[in-house]
């Protein structure tokens, strides 16, 4: 018999819209007094929101925007109520983006993806998430703890003392990046260290491959992934059937209203067609009213055989823009220009992500005149300060690079 994290993921669709919708309304209309939300829904009045077809009259607000209007109106461009009451954390993300954190149990959603990947109270979880000015590590320890799981924040790296804690604490449950478990059970095997209690698995924030999945699960850990995003917690999570097989897609978390929109507009496209991810989030800490993620997905039609009664993308499948998520950390082409600058040798630059061994790799191509060792130390290390990712360097001469305006060529596999 199937198992669901509570009722709400059962519900009927019109009866689930009609609760997301209201809550909606109620967010907007707490907040229209303000500047920020006076402009942005100009003539678009609260009790107008009915349907999810109403949303597409809302104006689409995109990263590079917000980082704007968070410069301009600290701390949250007057988009969130003034006084940060009800505030537990606060957090940078790459781009500068700052996001706050409610005191709410499971503020971020994540106990819904974790129970569907089988994770259940009194699990062990080993989270190799960054606690450190990120909220990725506390994305998912909240739900975690909200599960009824004691959790070992371990953030990422130092394997030796993670393979410590493995062995001492036993942890049925990892949350991380697929390619840092695959790290673990390699260096596991090679001290000849044990690490079998490691069963579970939630993956997010980089990609997962049917190889890297088949290898994973070969080696005994069941692997689920779950789409989250600093801006509003979970998106959306994998689920299993009834036979426990995986399911094809992802489903959409019950906090969230996602649209998927023709990329650089805010029309939504045809059933089934590719578009970028737009996401509607009505919490009275921190609203989030259509935010154009930059991330291509595109719905799945048909009941899911999980039997949960929401929506269903296909997963990630690349980013609208030039942005890269390189190992769960988003990469900005004005990071690499930031690098550019730092550097005056530096002609043009471009960034080339690639996948080698089941893991992502940054490498930076910088025109330049000089290519001596310590020129190419002191890029690589910028360029590690500014991203918080290490990446080799490669020297080409002047005018070999394209000439198309790329800086990010993400040339990782997609599927």
């Amino acid at each position: 018999m199937a198992e669901y994290y509570d009722r709400l993921e059962t519900r009927r669709p019109a009866t689930r819209e009609r609760a997301q919708m209201k809550a909606l309304r109620e967010a907007v209309e707490g907040l229209a007094a303000t500047r920020a939300w006076k402009s942005r829904f100009a003539g678009i009045p609260a009790a107008e929101l009915r349907t999810r077809r109403d949303l597409a009259a809302i104006p689409v607000l995109r990263k590079g925007e917000l980082k704007d209007l968070q410069a301009a109106r600290p701390p949250f461009a007057g988009l969130s109520p003034a006084k940060l009451v009800g505030v537990g954390r606060l957090f940078t993300s790459p781009g500068p983006i700052y996001e706050p954190e409610g005191l709410s149990s499971d503020w971020w959603g994540t106990a819904r993806a974790l129970a569907a990947a089988g994770i259940r109270r009194g699990d062990v979880v080993l989270n190799t998430f960054a606690y450190h000015l990120t909220p990725g590590g506390f994305i998912l320890d909240a739900g975690a703890r909200a599960l009824g799981c004691p959790v070992i924040p371990a953030g990422p790296g130092n394997k030796e003392a993670q393979l410590d804690l493995i062995g001492h604490y036993r942890p049925r449950a990892y949350v991380g990046t697929p390619d840092f478990l695959k790290i673990l059970l390699d260096a596991a095997q090679e001290a000849g260290r044990d690490i079998a209690s490691l069963e579970r698995a939630l993956v997010t924030g980089a990609a997962l491959p049917p190889s890297l999945r088949a290898e994973l699960e070969g080696r005994g850990v069941g692997v689920r992934q779950c789409y989250a995003i600093a801006d509003v917690g979970l998106v959306a999570y994998e689920t299993s059937g009834p036979d426990g097989a995986l399911v094809p897609g992802m489903m959409v978390d019950e906090r969230i209203l996602l649209e998927i929109v023709r990329p650089g507009t805010g029309d939504p496209v045809g059933p089934g067609e590719v578009g970028e991810v737009v996401v509607t989030r009505a919490d009275p800490i921190h609203p989030v009213v259509r935010l154009a993620t930059g991330d291509l997905s595109a719905f799945l039609e048909g009941e899911s055989p999980c039997g949960r009664t929401g929506p269903r993308i296909r997963g990630w499948m690349g980013r609208a823009d030039q942005k890269a998520k390189v190992k769960g950390m988003f990469v900005d082409p004005a990071d690499v220009d930031r690098v550019r600058q730092r550097h005056s040798e530096i002609g043009r630059a471009r960034l080339v992500v690639t996948r080698a061994n089941e893991q992502d790799e940054m490498e930076l191509k910088v025109e330049a005149t000089v290519a001596d060792p310590a020129f190419v130390e002191a890029v690589a290390a910028t360029l590690a300060a500014v991203t918080r990712l290490k990446g080799r360097v490669t020297v080409v001469a002047p005018g070999t690079l394209p000439n198309d305006g790329k800086v990010i060529a993400d040339e990782r596999p997609v599927g």
